[in-house]
């Protein structure tokens, strides 16, 4: 029998990024990658694929550190880089239809960049109503720490690596979710439920669609039953 969680939508949208920082208002995405895939016999199976490189803003240069982790460099940004109108029209093209769930590892991270970014294209609408999980969330009521992708990867034993660019880390995702909903079907329970390190609070601002719940680095119980 399929999940809950792929009879629920239509389709699953799994979205990373890379960008030159950790500042959700400053800093660019340098990379946004998405997969769209469909519920199928088994599992789930993509049907569609987005990789882009985007230009930086005029006079910005990427951070050595950023350059060294994901190997992307400035001449690769301008040389393959496409606008950033032009990267917020594809992406905003994959959530246009209803019945879409919007997934990643680590979720806040990238859902606080992606809003700002749709935000300056005028797309920012397109995120209204729509559901989201956050894969980490799930990881973490799974297993102990630590809790970095290319952790959960090996605790399921998949073929996915975790390389710091967007679209192979993408793919590790929608394969971990697969593996997570094959373990356990709850992960309905996780939409719009994002865990956060009690120490450190939410990262960045809260979006206003999601419950925010303070979780251990220690399996407790399920995040979902304990409030």
């Amino acid at each position: 029998m399929s999940s809950a969680l792929y009879r629920a939508f239509e389709r699953i949208v799994v979205l990373d990024t890379e960008t030159t920082g950790i500042r959700h208002k400053e800093d660019e995405i340098i990379e946004l990658a998405a997969l769209q895939a469909l519920p199928a016999a088994g599992g789930l199976q993509t049907a569609r694929e987005m990789d882009l490189l985007i230009r930086l803003s005029e006079g910005r240069t990427l951070p050595p550190f950023i350059a060294q982790l994901t190997g992307i460099s400035d001449e690769q940004l301008r040389r393959e880089g496409v606008s950033k109108a032009e990267a917020g029209a594809q992406f905003a093209a994959l959530l246009s239809q209803p019945g879409t769930l919007l997934v990643a590892y680590n979720a806040q991270f990238d859902l606080c960049f992606l809003y700002y970014f749709l935000y300056r294209c005028g797309r920012a609408d397109v995120l209204k109503g729509v559901k989201m999980l956050d894969a980490m969330t799930v990881y973490k009521d799974r297993r102990e720490y630590p809790h970095k992708l290319e952790n959960a990867i090996e605790a399921y034993g998949l073929q996915g690596q975790n390389t710091h660019r967007a679209i192979d880390d993408a793919r590790a995702t929608l394969e971990l979710l697969d593996a997570m909903a094959a373990e356990e079907d709850d992960l309905l329970h996780y939409v719009n439920l994002f865990g956060y390190n009690p120490k450190y609070g939410v990262s960045g601002p809260r979006i206003s669609s999601v419950t925010y719940r303070p979780q251990s680095l220690f399996p407790k119980g399920k995040l979902y039953e304990n409030f």
